[in-house]
């Protein structure tokens, strides 16, 4: 048998480091923690059937990536008596609305959870390893430089040779530029920006202050983006090569860019209403962005997150694929549904599904310049 379920989850605050929570249900019979999950249905993506059974089970709304995270196994009791394996597809949910009614309210209980304690709440092993690395918390251990020396004294113990002494060098230096601390805002900002495009491409009030934020949250970029440039030539020793580190603040630059365009282009041709596979790009986005988000502080010690950061990385490639496939279905459907009809209706269509495509692209672009960062220094 298979299933489809989703991950709902919020950050709090806006910080790159913000902590994750995931939203759990109980089940009607056992009342065991659950994530919201159901059947597959027919004519319709995983991700939007998923998207469904959480506002059925759970009572929340958001953008559900059609990417999966992953999936688990589970054994379910069939009225039958007999238990048979289950495969469970789980799709992340950027959830953006919680209801105060909804369809199985009466009949389960739900509750936010952290990053861990959900983990720890579920039954299912392989779950409890997929709800670990969505959120992949060791990126703080990565971000802490108290012992800095004493890994230092370590390698050279291990190694000898002018890199190592050069090493020791540059760490005994004061600290030569905020690079990382830069990376991580700007990467906080593509998350912001991301949220507001996935809310203005579900459409409903507030059209007008999803735009401006992305107007804003752009703006934003920018100042950092040029705080990043001057830092690299009034620094004397950089963590990185001078062009990587350009490249890389550039590749987020391009990314909000673009969500500006497509905001814009939205205001511009009063784009009210998205069509389904826009909606689905917007939550590829956002999930994008989130990786991105976890990416950042794991650079400050590249050698030793390097696998991490290939998987993160091949993660983000594979969702660029898959959004332009969506890309493909999506115009595909609307220019047979405008045949005969107003073109500039197409048109319109067409700009907004290239907008859209573009800001994946960005992310692809970005998860480049990381592993090639990747393959430099681990």
């Amino acid at each position: 048998m298979r299933q489809i379920a989703v991950l709902p989850y919020r950050t709090l605050g806006a910080a790159v480091d913000a902590p994750i929570q995931i939203l759990l249900i109980t089940s009607r019979q056992t009342r065991r923690w659950v994530i919201p999950k159901g059947g597959v249905m027919k004519d319709m993506p995983p991700h939007a059937a998923a998207a469904i059974e959480a506002e059925e089970e759970a009572g929340v709304r958001g953008a559900a990536c059609p990417t999966p995270l992953g999936s688990y196994r589970y054994r379910k009791r069939r009225s039958s008596g007999a238990s048979v394996w289950v495969d469970v597809d789980v799709f992340p949910l950027a959830v953006t609305e919680e209801l105060e009614a909804w369809d199985e309210q009466h009949q389960r209980e739900r509750c936010w959870f952290s990053l861990m304690e959900a983990a720890e709440a579920v039954d299912e092993e392989d779950l409890r390893a997929l709800i670990r690395s969505f959120g992949a918390r060791e990126f703080r251990a990565a971000t802490n430089s108290t012992r800095l020396i004493g890994a230092v004294a370590d390698r050279m113990a291990e190694k000898t040779g002018v890199n190592t002494m050069f090493a020791w060098f540059q760490k005994l230096l004061p600290q030569q530029g905020n690079f990382f601390d830069l990376f991580e805002r700007q990467a906080a900002t593509l998350v912001a920006g991301a949220d507001a495009l996935a809310r203005l491409a579900q459409g409903g009030a507030g059209r007008a202050q999803h735009i401006r934020e992305i107007e804003e949250r752009e703006h934003d970029a920018d100042d950092i983006t040029r705080e990043v440039l001057q830092t690299v030539r009034r620094t004397f020793l950089t963590p990185f090569d001078r062009s990587s580190i350009t490249s890389l603040i550039t590749a987020m630059d391009d990314a909000i860019d673009e969500m500006h365009q497509t905001a814009g282009a939205a205001d511009l041709y009063d784009v009210v209403d998205f069509e389904p596979e826009m909606r689905d790009m917007a939550a590829i986005i956002v999930d994008a962005a989130r990786l991105t988000a976890e990416i950042m502080p794991l650079l400050r010690k590249v050698a030793d997150n390097g696998h991490r950061l290939h998987e993160l990385t091949e993660r983000l490639v594979r969702m660029e694929g898959h959004a332009d496939e969506i890309h493909a279905a999506g115009l595909k459907r609307v220019f047979k549904a405008s045949a005969g009809k107003d073109p500039l209706h197409f048109v319109v269509r067409q700009e907004m599904f290239k907008r859209l495509e573009r800001v994946v692209d960005r992310f692809e672009d970005l998860a480049n310049e990381i592993d090639g960062l990747v393959i430099d220094h681990a």
